[in-house]
């Protein structure tokens, strides 16, 4: 297969992938999200050995963890039995329970269906086993559509309970959820635009080899985001899967780009190069919110996760834009936008393919 169509073929399967990645429907339809709300565990009055509650997704869930050889019964809205822990690890819940209906959605939007009734003796089923389960549990969270009135970011908080049984004794787990003040885009857009000036400026003699390793870079920094915040999602809660997906699809795109460009010339190399680079910029794009929002579903540190989305997004960038620059892609003027390697027109091979130094 010629050069040419190599690259071609290259180009029309990774955009296949990606548009199909980015058609794939999550498991479900309410994951954790970028929040102005945290949402935090206080205690568990009185204090029971082997039971431990958190908060997962800054106010999105609660998840609660029985160790095995205890019984745990959660209450519902109406203090009726909504989740039970069994010895064994199995965890079930009520299907007559109206909380098992309106705890599906993060705004509690679900209709219960015709037969739902809080005093009606339990329908058990398994939803889970070994001890763990999350919920969105309505009395941790704001449910409001806008802000409490009143309510000051940094200021405005609010207690909640749920109300347990360990082994048959009354047991309340207590909490506080808090409106947080928000973040300032503006250090991690500088961040970004800072990494694509610094690749900028190092791709000006190797325009190519600088945007392949840019855009690895980009991917991988990428990959690292997206994976830890899909583990903070707790099984089941619709976590996208191209959060993890498309970082790599970006990052096989400009490895295959790295690995292959001695074979397959310069073409592919700008054809994978920008493939990769377009994966990691749309996924920056689609979640440029946690440049702002305070409280961000992830296990990193927030800071982490800002300044890999803001470079991600700054590298990517850089990359697409030395691909387009060195390739004579783009027009600046009216003329031809200069050689990739002007000192290097002797070179071949490998370093000759992917730092531009190759005039065919």
């Amino acid at each position: 297969m010629s050069e040419g169509r190599t690259g071609a073929a290259v180009a029309v399967v990774a955009l296949a992938a990606l548009v199909g990645l980015l058609r794939a429907d999550p498991a479900a339809a309410d994951p954790p999200a970028p929040s102005d709300y945290r949402s935090v565990v206080d205690a568990i009055e009185p204090a029971a050995d082997g039971v431990d509650a958190g908060v997962v997704g800054g106010d999105a869930f609660l998840e609660l963890t029985v160790e095995p050889g205890r019984e745990v019964v959660v209450a519902g809205y109406q203090g009726e039995p909504y989740l039970a822990f069994r010895p064994d690890g199995t965890v079930q819940r009520n299907r007559r329970s109206p909380a098992t209906y309106v705890n599906e959605s993060r705004d509690g939007a679900a209709e219960p269906p015709a037969g739902t009734d809080a005093e009606a003796e339990p329908d058990w089923e398994t939803v889970a086993d070994g001890g763990t389960y999350a919920w969105h549990d309505h009395r941790i969270h704001w449910m409001g559509s806008g802000r409490p009135d009143g309510a000051d970011p940094g200021e405005w908080t609010r207690p909640w309970t749920v109300d347990i049984t360990v082994d048959g004794t009354p047991t309340r787990i207590t909490g506080t959820l808090a409106l947080v003040e928000g973040v300032n885009p503006l250090p991690w857009l500088t961040l970004g635009l800072a990494a694509a000036v610094a690749v900028a400026i190092a791709g000006r003699r190797r325009p190519l080899l600088a945007a392949v390793i840019a855009a690895l870079v980009a991917a991988a920094l990428a990959g690292g985001v997206g994976w830890s915040q899909w583990t903070d999602a707790p099984a089941g809660s619709g976590v996208s899967p191209l959060l993890v997906a498309v970082p790599l699809a970006g990052l096989v795109a400009a490895g295959l780009a790295l690995a292959l460009a001695p074979r397959l010339g310069r073409r592919f190399v700008t054809a994978a190069t920008l493939a990769g680079a377009a994966a990691v910029a749309g996924w920056a794009l689609l979640r440029l919110e946690v440049l702002w929002t305070p409280v961000l579903p992830t296990v990193l540190d927030a800071g982490l996760d800002r300044a890999g989305t803001a470079l991600g997004l700054g590298l990517a960038l850089a990359a697409a834009g030395l691909v387009v620059w060195g390739s004579g892609i783009a027009l600046m003027e009216g003329e031809q936008a200069p050689a990739l390697d002007p000192e290097n027109e002797k070179e071949a091979g490998a370093a000759a393919t992917v730092a531009g130094g190759d005039r065919r």
